[in-house]
């Protein structure tokens, strides 16, 4: 049996890579294709105010990143916090990406901000710091593709950390067996992140650039996160 996925759309792609990439739930339903538990997936755009209907059940619901600013006011934001916290006060489980991540950890009681680190972008490792019986193995770090200037500062009561590095304290979390997110984007591949850098480049500066495009010269584990988050919520609630 097929689990039953929401994903929340909290974003349109640039319209100059709409073509190619559609948009970030396409990406994720891409994704989740290629991991081995059985899933079906259903996008609503929040920005445009879509939602599932009422009387719609769902296995678990997956927020998207977003140029957003997780801590904004802007209405969709707002609505958006207040279905997930009904969701989550509902008992169902929620998955968060990069601007997802940020948004449930503010809504649940955490604190997201601009980073003084600056931008994080292209390919950047993790160390992994629990081994969960969802997780299938896995050697050495993780390593996912990212574009964020924003973070996690402060986890949720209750929170759990999975993987951090240096440069992102809080990369990875999990609420009992309720909530689970990455600020990294196992939905992005190689060319979306090089077309993401060339079209900010005059913001980001050549060193930056160059720096973070030498870095996508390394695979990633999009595909090990997606089979991950599938396990997740496959696994039943104690």
């Amino acid at each position: 049996m097929s689990l039953r996925i929401c994903i929340l759309e909290t974003d349109h792609i640039r319209p100059e890579l709409v073509e190619q990439f559609t948009g970030y739930g396409a990406m994720f339903k891409e994704l989740f294709k290629r991991q081995p538990v059985a899933a079906e997936f259903e996008v609503f755009n929040v920005v445009e105010g879509h939602y599932p209907p009422e009387d719609a059940a769902y296995d678990a619901y997956l927020v998207t990143g977003s140029k957003a600013d997780s801590f904004g006011n802007d209405p969709w934001i707002e609505t958006l916090k207040a279905f997930l916290l009904d969701r989550y006060k509902r008992g169902d489980k929620l998955l968060g990406v990069c601007f997802g991540h940020q948004l449930l950890a503010l809504l649940l009681g955490g604190r997201a901000q601009r980073a003084e680190q600056g931008w994080g972008l292209g390919n950047h490792s993790y160390q992994l710091h629990a081994k969960a019986p969802w997780m299938t193995a896995h050697e050495g770090d993780l390593t996912l593709l990212i574009s964020h200037q924003d973070q996690v500062t402060e986890l949720p009561e209750g929170a759990t950390v999975v993987a951090s590095s240096e440069f992102c304290p809080y990369a990875a979390y999990q609420i009992n067996d309720q909530v689970l997110c990455f600020q990294g984007h196992p939905e992005f591949v190689h060319d979306y992140s090089r077309a993401l850098l060339d079209l900010r480049q005059q913001h980001l500066g050549e060193d930056v650039r160059q720096a973070a495009l030498a870095s996508l010269a390394r695979d990633h584990d999009g595909a090990t996160v997606a089979e991950w988050m599938m396990r997740f919520v496959a696994t039943p609630r104690s």
